[in-house]
């Protein structure tokens, strides 16, 4: 399969699914973890133009670190909306992964990039299987499954299916130690630990599945994309 994880910054994905990603990449799986803002103001000492820069390189390499693929759409951060603009930029992202799978935010989370990057992947997802909606790539033939990856801390999302990832925290755990520019912000700025963080809440998970380590999951429950098997690892 083709898997497409869309995250609004650079180390969201790293944080919420990345385990779940590397046990799909250790499968075989292609997948393609997109980050639709550069990060490019989740810094304090870094100046503000290189951020941008430092945060890009930093997915690529963690990205590297679970085998899979690096993208990046470049909004800036605070400044994704879902207009036509960033539909036609989400539209084309779809048709050029070509995913069998889609993996994003939960719409209720905290931060309004999040929430936006929600809204773009759900309705992006349909519009790119529709010819005639005309972007520079031609329409994907299907409008895959979608599944919403967990809130910050979990708060407020009860998952309807989980995956053990037992065998990837460490590699999750490395894949968030490539963004050292994140490392360092969350910990002056957020008071967070994020490694720690990242292991606490894959155990609370997998203690609710009777696993060691685990990620959450809600599927979107619409027509049309509900699988008839389950597609998670």
């Amino acid at each position: 399969m083709r898997i497409l994880a869309v995250g609004a910054h650079p180390d969201d994905l790293e944080i919420l699914c990345s385990g779940t990603l590397a046990c799909y990449a250790a499968q075989g799986h292609q997948v393609i973890m997109a980050h639709a803002c550069r990060g490019d103001k989740g810094h304090g000492e870094i100046p503000h133009p290189q951020v941008g820069v430092v945060r890009d390189l930093e997915a690529k390499a963690a990205a590297q670190v679970i085998g899979a693929e690096a993208m990046s759409l470049g909004f800036l951060d605070g400044e994704i909306y879902a207009d036509e603009e960033a539909m036609i930029r989400f539209v084309d992202m779809i048709r050029v992964a070509q995913p069998d799978l889609i993996i994003t935010h939960h719409p209720d989370d905290y931060h309004g990039d999040h929430n936006a990057v929600t809204k773009l992947v759900l309705d992006a997802s349909f519009l790119a299987t529709v010819p005639y909606y005309v972007t520079t790539q031609p329409a994907h033939p299907v409008a895959p499954p979608i599944y919403f990856m967990d809130t910050l801390a979990g708060i407020d999302f009860s998952p309807t299916e989980y995956v053990d990832i037992s065998d990837t925290l460490e590699l999750k755990k490395q894949a968030m130690v490539q963004h050292t520019s994140q490392i360092t912000w969350l910990k002056d700025h957020h008071a967070t630990d994020i490694l720690d963080f990242i292991e606490t809440i894959a155990r609370f998970r997998g203690l609710q599945c009777g696993a060691r380590y685990a990620e959450g999951f809600q599927s979107v429950r619409a027509w049309g994309r509900i699988p008839a098997k389950r597609l998670l690892p």
